[in-house]
């Protein structure tokens, strides 16, 4: 997949105020600031429009320093891997992009991956810089998300996830648990763990909960349906660990997998829609994903 020409229009921007110092150029500042990137870098990307002062215009490799400048930049990963898998739009309007991603995909830039996200995809193919996720799902798992494509209306559906108005539905795929009863409500106290990009449960107050029901069993494995009544990072994928049951080919959980990017394995959770009242009309709506688990 070739790398599209650069449009800043198409691209969000990072954004630093630099500190106080003595250094006597803008490049010599971000070159100390931003230790991982090289002189070098900075002026690479300089000469190419990548590095913008406060109104948006390329700076010059010789702008004088000065504590507090705003200066805009845009994230970069040097030969950066393409990822086989194509996302869907299932709807459009003047507010709202709904999207299907696929497995594998991020969300919004991170680590390794800029072009390579639903985000940066979807603003290429929309042309709408404007684009911002409502919320954010795993990298490792499929479904539904829900975009932002106006900032005029955008504070309105952004309210519907802290407030808790905006019904999320998910399906799983784990062992079968007979043990227990369902459907049941698992609540617990999750927090950052190690290595840092996993979470774990600890004793204290619960910050979390998800509601889990059987939807269907097939022998040693079963279908779940969960409802997240928060949405802490992995949460789902926690949760389903902590009653006995991870998630298939989960990569994170209970063990870290040597291989975590085994498009034959993906992680077998979706999720599957979204229901909630639109804050402008009142109408309810609803979405419903087109991508399904296999056994």
């Amino acid at each position: 997949m070739a790398t599209p020409p650069f449009d800043p229009a198409q691209h969000q921007a990072s954004t630093v105020c630099l500190p106080p110092g003595n250094w006597v150029t803008v490049v010599d500042c971000l070159s100390e600031h931003f230790k991982a990137i090289g002189r070098e870098q900075w002026l690479d990307r300089i000469a190419r429009g990548r590095v913008l002062d406060a109104q948006g215009a390329p700076i010059s490799a010789t702008l004088a320093y000065r504590p507090g400048l705003r200066i805009h930049y845009f994230r970069e990963v040097p030969n950066e891997k393409p990822i086989p898998v194509e996302e869907s739009i299932l709807h459009i309007d003047e507010h709202l992009v709904v999207a299907d991603k696929p497995h594998f995909l991020p969300v919004t830039p991170t680590g390794e991956y800029v072009e390579q996200t639903l985000l940066r995809r979807l603003i290429r193919r929309l042309d709408n810089p404007n684009l911002v996720p409502l919320h954010r799902i795993d990298r490792h798992t499929a479904g539904l998300v829900l975009f932002s494509a106006n900032p005029q209306s955008r504070s309105a559906y952004q309210s519907l996830f802290p407030n808790r108005q905006i019904d999320k539905r998910y399906q799983a795929i784990a062992r079968a648990l007979p043990e227990r009863e369902f459907p049941l409500v698992h609540k617990s106290r999750l927090v950052n763990g190690e290595p840092f990009f996993r979470m774990q449960e600890v004793e204290g107050v619960s910050n979390s909960e998800t509601l889990a029901q059987v939807l269907e069993k097939n022998g040693e494995l079963w279908r779940y349906g969960l409802s997240p009544v928060t949405g802490k990072t992995h949460q789902l994928r926690v949760h389903m660990t902590a009653l006995g049951a991870s998630i298939c080919n989960d990569p994170f959980y209970p063990d870290i997998a040597q291989e975590q990017d085994d498009y034959n394995k993906p992680l077998k959770l979706l999720a599957q829609s979204l229901r909630f009242n639109d804050p402008l009309s009142g109408e309810e709506r609803y979405f419903e994903s087109r991508l399904t688990l296999d056994w």
